[in-house]
Protein backbone atom coordinates (compact mmCIF):
# COMPACT_ATOMS: atom_id res chain seq x y z
CA UNK A 1 0.00 0.00 0.00
CA UNK A 2 1.18 3.53 -0.73
CA UNK A 3 1.78 6.20 1.89
CA UNK A 4 -1.41 7.48 3.57
CA UNK A 5 -3.08 10.62 2.33
CA UNK A 6 -3.49 12.74 5.45
CA UNK A 7 -6.65 14.80 6.00
CA UNK A 8 -7.04 17.85 8.22
CA UNK A 9 -10.61 18.61 9.26
CA UNK A 10 -11.64 22.17 10.17
CA UNK A 11 -14.81 22.10 12.27
CA UNK A 12 -16.48 19.13 13.93
CA UNK A 13 -20.09 20.31 14.07
CA UNK A 14 -23.02 18.69 12.29
CA UNK A 15 -21.32 18.07 8.95
CA UNK A 16 -17.76 17.86 10.24
CA UNK A 17 -18.67 15.13 12.73
CA UNK A 18 -20.33 13.17 9.90
CA UNK A 19 -17.17 13.48 7.82
CA UNK A 20 -15.04 12.31 10.76
CA UNK A 21 -17.30 9.32 11.43
CA UNK A 22 -17.22 8.15 7.81
CA UNK A 23 -13.47 8.60 7.45
CA UNK A 24 -12.79 6.63 10.63
CA UNK A 25 -15.48 3.95 10.32
CA UNK A 26 -15.14 3.19 6.60
CA UNK A 27 -11.36 3.22 6.25
CA UNK A 28 -10.96 -0.08 4.42
CA UNK A 29 -13.48 0.68 1.67
CA UNK A 30 -12.14 4.21 1.28
CA UNK A 31 -8.56 2.90 0.94
CA UNK A 32 -9.60 0.56 -1.89
CA UNK A 33 -11.42 3.33 -3.75
CA UNK A 34 -8.72 5.95 -3.16
CA UNK A 35 -5.86 3.65 -4.18
CA UNK A 36 -4.37 3.65 -0.70
CA UNK A 37 -5.01 4.71 2.90
CA UNK A 38 -6.78 8.01 3.67
CA UNK A 39 -6.26 9.00 7.31
CA UNK A 40 -8.00 11.65 9.38
CA UNK A 41 -4.81 13.01 10.88
CA UNK A 42 -5.91 16.22 12.62
CA UNK A 43 -9.05 18.09 13.64
CA UNK A 44 -9.39 21.78 14.47
CA UNK A 45 -12.41 22.65 16.62
CA UNK A 46 -13.01 25.58 18.96
CA UNK A 47 -14.89 23.17 21.26
CA UNK A 48 -12.63 20.08 21.41
CA UNK A 49 -15.30 18.09 23.26
CA UNK A 50 -17.24 17.83 19.98
CA UNK A 51 -14.57 15.45 18.72
CA UNK A 52 -15.44 13.01 21.51
CA UNK A 53 -18.57 11.92 19.62
CA UNK A 54 -16.43 10.45 16.83
CA UNK A 55 -13.88 8.80 19.10
CA UNK A 56 -10.83 10.74 17.97
CA UNK A 57 -7.71 10.80 20.14
CA UNK A 58 -7.36 14.15 21.88
CA UNK A 59 -3.83 14.30 20.49
CA UNK A 60 -5.37 14.78 17.04
CA UNK A 61 -7.54 17.70 18.16
CA UNK A 62 -6.50 21.35 18.34
CA UNK A 63 -8.16 24.74 18.50
CA UNK A 64 -5.66 26.21 16.02
CA UNK A 65 -7.41 25.91 12.66
CA UNK A 66 -4.75 27.81 10.72
CA UNK A 67 -2.06 25.41 11.96
CA UNK A 68 -4.07 22.49 10.52
CA UNK A 69 -4.85 24.32 7.25
CA UNK A 70 -1.16 24.95 6.55
CA UNK A 71 0.53 21.96 8.21
CA UNK A 72 3.25 20.39 6.08
CA UNK A 73 2.04 16.85 6.82
CA UNK A 74 -1.57 17.52 5.74
CA UNK A 75 -2.47 16.72 2.12
CA UNK A 76 -6.20 17.53 2.02
CA UNK A 77 -7.99 20.16 4.09
CA UNK A 78 -11.72 19.72 4.71
CA UNK A 79 -13.42 22.99 5.70
CA UNK A 80 -16.67 22.52 7.67
CA UNK A 81 -16.71 25.77 9.63
CA UNK A 82 -19.26 27.59 7.48
CA UNK A 83 -19.70 31.25 6.62
CA UNK A 84 -17.31 33.35 4.60
CA UNK A 85 -14.92 35.33 6.83
CA UNK A 86 -12.76 32.86 8.75
CA UNK A 87 -13.53 30.00 6.35
CA UNK A 88 -12.30 32.00 3.35
CA UNK A 89 -9.08 32.92 5.15
CA UNK A 90 -8.40 29.28 5.98
CA UNK A 91 -9.24 27.94 2.53
CA UNK A 92 -7.06 30.57 0.84
CA UNK A 93 -4.18 29.69 3.17
CA UNK A 94 -4.58 25.97 2.51
CA UNK A 95 -4.69 26.40 -1.27
CA UNK A 96 -1.71 28.77 -1.20
CA UNK A 97 0.18 26.12 0.78
CA UNK A 98 -0.48 23.57 -1.97
CA UNK A 99 -3.23 21.62 -0.21
CA UNK A 100 -6.29 20.31 -1.98
CA UNK A 101 -9.45 21.57 -0.27
CA UNK A 102 -12.90 20.03 0.12
CA UNK A 103 -15.81 22.07 1.49
CA UNK A 104 -19.61 21.83 1.72
CA UNK A 105 -19.78 25.59 2.44
CA UNK A 106 -22.34 26.90 -0.08
CA UNK A 107 -22.09 30.51 1.10
CA UNK A 108 -18.32 30.50 0.66
CA UNK A 109 -18.49 28.95 -2.81
CA UNK A 110 -21.36 31.23 -3.92
CA UNK A 111 -19.67 34.41 -2.74
CA UNK A 112 -15.96 33.66 -3.15
CA UNK A 113 -15.75 30.46 -5.19
CA UNK A 114 -14.63 32.05 -8.45
CA UNK A 115 -11.50 33.54 -6.90
CA UNK A 116 -10.80 30.40 -4.86
CA UNK A 117 -11.07 28.19 -7.93
CA UNK A 118 -8.62 30.44 -9.77
CA UNK A 119 -6.20 30.15 -6.84
CA UNK A 120 -6.58 26.35 -6.82
CA UNK A 121 -5.88 26.23 -10.56
CA UNK A 122 -2.78 28.42 -10.15
CA UNK A 123 -1.47 26.09 -7.45
CA UNK A 124 -2.40 22.91 -9.34
CA UNK A 125 -4.61 21.54 -6.55
CA UNK A 126 -8.27 20.61 -6.18
CA UNK A 127 -11.07 22.66 -4.70
CA UNK A 128 -14.10 20.39 -4.48
CA UNK A 129 -17.55 21.21 -3.10
CA UNK A 130 -20.08 18.49 -3.92
CA UNK A 131 -21.69 18.81 -0.47
CA UNK A 132 -22.46 22.51 -0.95
CA UNK A 133 -25.64 21.82 -2.94
CA UNK A 134 -28.16 19.09 -2.25
CA UNK A 135 -26.45 17.49 0.76
CA UNK A 136 -25.94 13.85 -0.14
CA UNK A 137 -27.31 14.18 -3.69
CA UNK A 138 -24.65 13.88 -6.41
CA UNK A 139 -25.30 16.92 -8.61
CA UNK A 140 -22.15 19.02 -8.97
CA UNK A 141 -19.86 16.28 -10.26
CA UNK A 142 -22.50 14.95 -12.70
CA UNK A 143 -22.90 18.46 -14.09
CA UNK A 144 -19.15 19.07 -14.32
CA UNK A 145 -18.25 15.66 -15.70
CA UNK A 146 -21.13 13.35 -16.73
CA UNK A 147 -22.99 16.14 -18.54
CA UNK A 148 -19.88 17.95 -19.74
CA UNK A 149 -20.60 17.03 -23.37
CA UNK A 150 -24.16 18.35 -23.27
CA UNK A 151 -25.58 21.84 -23.74
CA UNK A 152 -27.53 22.48 -20.54
CA UNK A 153 -30.60 24.66 -20.95
CA UNK A 154 -32.24 24.99 -17.55
CA UNK A 155 -32.17 23.94 -13.90
CA UNK A 156 -35.05 23.91 -11.42
CA UNK A 157 -34.40 22.72 -7.91
CA UNK A 158 -35.88 22.20 -4.48
CA UNK A 159 -32.60 22.86 -2.71
CA UNK A 160 -33.64 23.80 0.81
CA UNK A 161 -35.10 21.09 3.03
CA UNK A 162 -36.37 23.48 5.71
CA UNK A 163 -38.66 25.38 3.36
CA UNK A 164 -39.77 22.20 1.62
CA UNK A 165 -40.76 20.70 4.97
CA UNK A 166 -42.70 23.84 5.93
CA UNK A 167 -44.57 24.00 2.62
CA UNK A 168 -45.32 20.26 2.78
CA UNK A 169 -46.89 20.63 6.25
CA UNK A 170 -48.85 23.71 5.15
CA UNK A 171 -50.10 21.94 2.03
CA UNK A 172 -50.94 18.54 3.53
CA UNK A 173 -52.19 19.61 6.96
CA UNK A 174 -53.31 23.21 6.50
CA UNK A 175 -50.79 24.37 9.10
CA UNK A 176 -49.96 28.05 9.32
CA UNK A 177 -46.48 29.18 8.33
CA UNK A 178 -45.66 29.97 11.98
CA UNK A 179 -46.80 26.55 13.24
CA UNK A 180 -45.00 24.68 10.45
CA UNK A 181 -41.79 26.60 11.16
CA UNK A 182 -42.05 25.88 14.90
CA UNK A 183 -42.49 22.17 14.13
CA UNK A 184 -39.47 22.21 11.80
CA UNK A 185 -37.38 23.79 14.57
CA UNK A 186 -38.62 21.25 17.13
CA UNK A 187 -37.63 18.37 14.82
CA UNK A 188 -34.23 19.87 14.10
CA UNK A 189 -35.04 20.65 10.47
CA UNK A 190 -34.72 24.42 10.99
CA UNK A 191 -32.21 26.55 12.87
CA UNK A 192 -33.31 28.76 15.74
CA UNK A 193 -32.53 31.62 13.35
CA UNK A 194 -34.08 30.28 10.13
CA UNK A 195 -33.80 33.53 8.17
CA UNK A 196 -31.33 32.22 5.57
CA UNK A 197 -33.77 29.42 4.74
CA UNK A 198 -37.16 31.13 4.81
CA UNK A 199 -35.99 34.25 2.95
CA UNK A 200 -34.57 32.15 0.09
CA UNK A 201 -30.96 33.27 0.69
CA UNK A 202 -29.71 29.70 1.15
CA UNK A 203 -31.39 28.57 -2.08
CA UNK A 204 -29.95 31.61 -3.89
CA UNK A 205 -26.43 30.59 -2.88
CA UNK A 206 -27.02 27.09 -4.22
CA UNK A 207 -28.59 28.05 -7.56
CA UNK A 208 -25.78 30.54 -8.19
CA UNK A 209 -23.31 27.65 -7.83
CA UNK A 210 -25.29 25.33 -10.11
CA UNK A 211 -25.90 28.01 -12.74
CA UNK A 212 -22.22 28.94 -12.82
CA UNK A 213 -21.26 25.31 -13.45
CA UNK A 214 -24.03 24.62 -15.95
CA UNK A 215 -23.64 27.72 -18.09
CA UNK A 216 -19.94 28.56 -17.85
CA UNK A 217 -20.20 32.13 -16.50
CA UNK A 218 -20.07 32.78 -12.78
CA UNK A 219 -23.20 34.17 -11.17
CA UNK A 220 -23.06 36.97 -8.60
CA UNK A 221 -25.45 35.73 -5.92
CA UNK A 222 -26.27 39.30 -4.85
CA UNK A 223 -27.94 39.79 -8.25
CA UNK A 224 -30.21 36.74 -7.99
CA UNK A 225 -33.90 37.74 -7.73
CA UNK A 226 -34.93 36.16 -4.42
CA UNK A 227 -38.25 35.80 -2.59
CA UNK A 228 -38.89 33.64 0.47
CA UNK A 229 -41.87 31.74 1.86
CA UNK A 230 -42.58 33.83 4.97
CA UNK A 231 -45.68 35.41 3.40
CA UNK A 232 -47.26 32.12 2.32
CA UNK A 233 -50.83 31.43 3.49
CA UNK A 234 -52.30 27.91 3.73
CA UNK A 235 -55.38 29.14 1.85
CA UNK A 236 -53.22 29.61 -1.25
CA UNK A 237 -51.73 26.13 -0.97
CA UNK A 238 -55.23 24.67 -0.72
CA UNK A 239 -56.34 26.69 -3.75
CA UNK A 240 -53.28 25.51 -5.67
CA UNK A 241 -54.15 21.87 -4.93
CA UNK A 242 -57.72 22.39 -6.10
CA UNK A 243 -56.41 23.82 -9.36
CA UNK A 244 -54.02 20.89 -9.95
CA UNK A 245 -50.84 22.55 -8.66
CA UNK A 246 -48.50 22.32 -5.70
CA UNK A 247 -46.33 25.11 -4.27
CA UNK A 248 -42.56 24.68 -3.87
CA UNK A 249 -39.73 27.10 -3.20
CA UNK A 250 -37.88 26.68 -6.48
CA UNK A 251 -34.42 27.81 -7.47
CA UNK A 252 -34.54 28.34 -11.24
CA UNK A 253 -31.80 29.06 -13.77
CA UNK A 254 -32.18 29.27 -17.55
CA UNK A 255 -29.84 30.02 -20.41
CA UNK A 256 -31.40 32.76 -22.55
CA UNK A 257 -28.46 33.51 -24.84
CA UNK A 258 -24.76 32.65 -24.81
CA UNK A 259 -24.06 35.55 -22.45
CA UNK A 260 -27.36 36.14 -20.61
CA UNK A 261 -29.00 34.02 -17.92
CA UNK A 262 -32.21 34.07 -15.93
CA UNK A 263 -31.62 33.10 -12.28
CA UNK A 264 -34.24 33.41 -9.53
CA UNK A 265 -35.61 31.92 -6.30
CA UNK A 266 -39.26 32.15 -5.25
CA UNK A 267 -42.36 30.18 -4.24
CA UNK A 268 -43.69 28.56 -7.40
CA UNK A 269 -46.88 26.75 -8.38
CA UNK A 270 -46.03 23.73 -10.54
CA UNK A 271 -48.39 21.09 -11.97
CA UNK A 272 -48.92 18.04 -9.76
CA UNK A 273 -47.73 15.95 -12.71
CA UNK A 274 -44.25 17.49 -12.65
CA UNK A 275 -41.53 15.23 -11.12
CA UNK A 276 -40.61 17.94 -8.57
CA UNK A 277 -44.18 18.06 -7.25
CA UNK A 278 -43.81 14.71 -5.46
CA UNK A 279 -40.68 15.77 -3.54
CA UNK A 280 -41.94 16.27 0.02
CA UNK A 281 -40.64 16.79 3.53
CA UNK A 282 -36.97 17.68 3.91
CA UNK A 283 -35.92 16.00 0.66
CA UNK A 284 -34.21 17.93 -2.14
CA UNK A 285 -34.29 17.43 -5.90
CA UNK A 286 -32.70 19.12 -8.90
CA UNK A 287 -34.34 18.88 -12.32
CA UNK A 288 -31.91 19.48 -15.21
CA UNK A 289 -32.81 19.89 -18.87
CA UNK A 290 -30.15 19.37 -21.52
CA UNK A 291 -30.29 19.77 -25.28
CA UNK A 292 -29.20 16.17 -25.83
CA UNK A 293 -29.89 14.26 -22.63
CA UNK A 294 -33.38 15.70 -22.23
CA UNK A 295 -34.78 15.85 -18.70
CA UNK A 296 -33.00 14.25 -15.73
CA UNK A 297 -33.68 14.61 -11.99
CA UNK A 298 -31.38 14.11 -9.01
CA UNK A 299 -33.23 13.33 -5.76
CA UNK A 300 -32.34 12.52 -2.17
CA UNK A 301 -31.54 13.86 1.32
CA UNK A 302 -30.61 17.50 1.02
CA UNK A 303 -28.88 17.93 4.37
CA UNK A 304 -27.82 16.13 7.51
CA UNK A 305 -24.61 15.00 9.14
CA UNK A 306 -24.10 11.69 7.33
CA UNK A 307 -25.70 12.45 3.92
CA UNK A 308 -23.65 15.63 3.51
CA UNK A 309 -20.66 13.92 5.10
CA UNK A 310 -20.94 11.21 2.47
CA UNK A 311 -20.72 13.81 -0.31
CA UNK A 312 -17.72 15.45 1.36
CA UNK A 313 -15.87 12.16 1.77
CA UNK A 314 -16.59 11.36 -1.87
CA UNK A 315 -14.72 14.53 -2.75
CA UNK A 316 -11.90 13.54 -0.39
CA UNK A 317 -11.56 10.18 -2.15
CA UNK A 318 -11.44 11.89 -5.54
CA UNK A 319 -8.84 14.40 -4.33
CA UNK A 320 -6.78 11.57 -2.83
CA UNK A 321 -6.81 9.68 -6.15
CA UNK A 322 -5.71 12.81 -7.95
CA UNK A 323 -2.83 13.37 -5.55
CA UNK A 324 -1.64 9.78 -5.99
CA UNK A 325 -1.76 10.07 -9.77
CA UNK A 326 -0.32 13.57 -9.92
CA UNK A 327 -3.46 14.90 -11.60
CA UNK A 328 -4.84 17.40 -9.10
CA UNK A 329 -6.65 20.34 -10.64
CA UNK A 330 -7.69 18.38 -13.74
CA UNK A 331 -11.29 19.74 -13.67
CA UNK A 332 -10.62 23.50 -13.56
CA UNK A 333 -13.05 26.38 -13.18
CA UNK A 334 -14.56 27.09 -16.59
CA UNK A 335 -16.34 30.30 -15.57
CA UNK A 336 -14.37 32.76 -17.64
CA UNK A 337 -16.58 35.81 -17.07
CA UNK A 338 -19.35 37.12 -14.90
CA UNK A 339 -22.84 36.20 -16.12
CA UNK A 340 -25.26 38.90 -17.18
CA UNK A 341 -28.60 38.24 -15.49
CA UNK A 342 -31.97 39.20 -16.90
CA UNK A 343 -33.39 42.00 -14.72
CA UNK A 344 -36.20 40.82 -12.45
CA UNK A 345 -38.79 43.09 -14.06
CA UNK A 346 -38.18 41.46 -17.46
CA UNK A 347 -38.77 37.87 -16.30
CA UNK A 348 -41.82 36.21 -17.86
CA UNK A 349 -44.00 33.71 -16.02
CA UNK A 350 -47.58 32.86 -15.27
CA UNK A 351 -49.12 34.17 -12.07
CA UNK A 352 -51.58 33.08 -9.42
CA UNK A 353 -53.37 36.00 -7.81
CA UNK A 354 -55.85 36.01 -4.91
CA UNK A 355 -57.79 39.13 -4.02
CA UNK A 356 -60.84 40.11 -1.97
CA UNK A 357 -63.41 42.17 -3.88
CA UNK A 358 -66.92 43.53 -3.41
CA UNK A 359 -69.52 40.94 -4.41
CA UNK A 360 -71.34 43.01 -7.02
CA UNK A 361 -71.83 43.12 -10.79
CA UNK A 362 -69.07 44.55 -12.97
CA UNK A 363 -66.16 43.64 -10.71
CA UNK A 364 -64.60 41.04 -13.03
CA UNK A 365 -65.01 43.34 -16.01
CA UNK A 366 -63.25 46.23 -14.27
CA UNK A 367 -60.30 44.06 -13.27
CA UNK A 368 -60.04 42.37 -16.68
CA UNK A 369 -59.97 45.79 -18.34
CA UNK A 370 -56.90 46.78 -16.34
CA UNK A 371 -55.16 43.49 -17.08
CA UNK A 372 -55.88 44.01 -20.77
CA UNK A 373 -54.40 47.50 -20.75
CA UNK A 374 -51.08 46.03 -19.58
CA UNK A 375 -51.12 43.02 -21.89
CA UNK A 376 -51.76 40.45 -19.14
CA UNK A 377 -53.84 37.57 -20.49
CA UNK A 378 -56.13 35.64 -18.14
CA UNK A 379 -56.07 31.84 -18.30
CA UNK A 380 -58.78 31.22 -15.67
CA UNK A 381 -60.69 32.90 -12.84
CA UNK A 382 -62.46 31.36 -9.84
CA UNK A 383 -64.65 32.76 -7.08
CA UNK A 384 -63.51 30.93 -3.97
CA UNK A 385 -65.84 32.15 -1.19
CA UNK A 386 -68.34 34.85 -0.24
CA UNK A 387 -68.60 36.46 3.19
CA UNK A 388 -71.18 39.19 3.49
CA UNK A 389 -70.58 41.72 0.72
CA UNK A 390 -67.06 40.39 -0.07
CA UNK A 391 -65.79 37.56 -2.25
CA UNK A 392 -62.38 35.93 -2.74
CA UNK A 393 -61.35 35.76 -6.41
CA UNK A 394 -58.47 33.64 -7.70
CA UNK A 395 -56.88 34.40 -11.06
CA UNK A 396 -54.39 32.41 -13.12
CA UNK A 397 -52.64 34.34 -15.90
CA UNK A 398 -50.80 33.23 -18.99
CA UNK A 399 -47.12 34.12 -19.14
CA UNK A 400 -46.58 37.85 -18.71
CA UNK A 401 -43.64 40.15 -18.20
CA UNK A 402 -43.07 40.86 -14.50
CA UNK A 403 -43.11 44.63 -14.99
CA UNK A 404 -46.45 44.53 -16.82
CA UNK A 405 -48.04 42.29 -14.20
CA UNK A 406 -46.84 44.46 -11.31
CA UNK A 407 -48.05 47.66 -12.98
CA UNK A 408 -51.45 46.10 -13.58
CA UNK A 409 -51.56 44.88 -9.99
CA UNK A 410 -50.81 48.36 -8.68
CA UNK A 411 -53.74 49.77 -10.67
CA UNK A 412 -56.06 46.95 -9.64
CA UNK A 413 -55.24 47.45 -5.97
CA UNK A 414 -56.52 51.03 -6.30
CA UNK A 415 -59.91 50.08 -7.81
CA UNK A 416 -62.84 50.92 -5.49
CA UNK A 417 -64.25 47.39 -5.95
CA UNK A 418 -61.02 45.73 -4.70
CA UNK A 419 -60.67 45.50 -0.95
CA UNK A 420 -57.22 43.97 -0.94
CA UNK A 421 -54.76 41.94 -3.00
CA UNK A 422 -53.87 39.08 -0.68
CA UNK A 423 -51.17 37.10 -2.49
CA UNK A 424 -49.34 36.46 -5.74
CA UNK A 425 -47.36 33.35 -6.67
CA UNK A 426 -45.55 32.62 -9.91
CA UNK A 427 -46.85 29.69 -11.97
CA UNK A 428 -44.31 27.62 -13.93
CA UNK A 429 -44.09 24.39 -15.89
CA UNK A 430 -40.33 24.15 -15.48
Amino acid sequence: MSEPIRVGLLGCGTVGSGVARILTQNQEAIAVRAGGPVVLARVAEVDPSKADAVDLPRSCVTTDSMAVATAEDIDIVVECIGGVGKARELVEAALAAGKSVVTPNKELIAKAGHGLLQLAAARGVDLQFEGSVGGGIPIIRPMKESLAGDDLLSIAGIVNGTTNYILTRMSEEGASFEDALAEAQKRGYAEQDPSADITGADAANKISILASIAFGNYVDVSEVDTEGIDKMHPRDLVAAAELGYIVKLLAIAKRLTDDKLEVRVHPTMIPKTHPLASVGGVSNAVFVRGRYVGDVMFYGPGAGSLPTGSAVVGDVVDAARNIRHGSSGRVPCVCAAKAELLPADQICSGYYLRMTVLDQPGVLGAICTVFGEYGVSIASVYQKRVEGRSADIVWITHKSRESSFRQALQRIDQLPVVERVSSTIRVEDV
